[in-house]
């Protein structure tokens, strides 16, 4: 899936708030580098943790709400 797809995706998983996403794909990439397991099988090798994270939260693996 290209990335513009994947980012559709997971904007209408965040009601299209870009701020948001912005948020939450730095705060879960940030987790990943830290040493947590990718919720979805990719390699962290081989993929940016950002890239890691936007796909979680498209495949809606990674719940994310205003408190977050």
């Amino acid at each position: 899936m290209r990335v513009e797809q994947v980012t559709a995706k997971a904007l209408k998983n965040v009601n299209y708030d870009r701020y948001l996403l912005a948020s939450a794909v730095g705060k879960r990439a940030e987790e990943l580098a830290n040493g947590a397991q990718p919720l979805i099988d990719f390699d962290p090798r081989k993929y940016k943790y950002a890239d890691i994270a936007l796909h979680e939260i498209a495949e809606g693996k990674i719940a994310v709400s205003l408190e977050s």
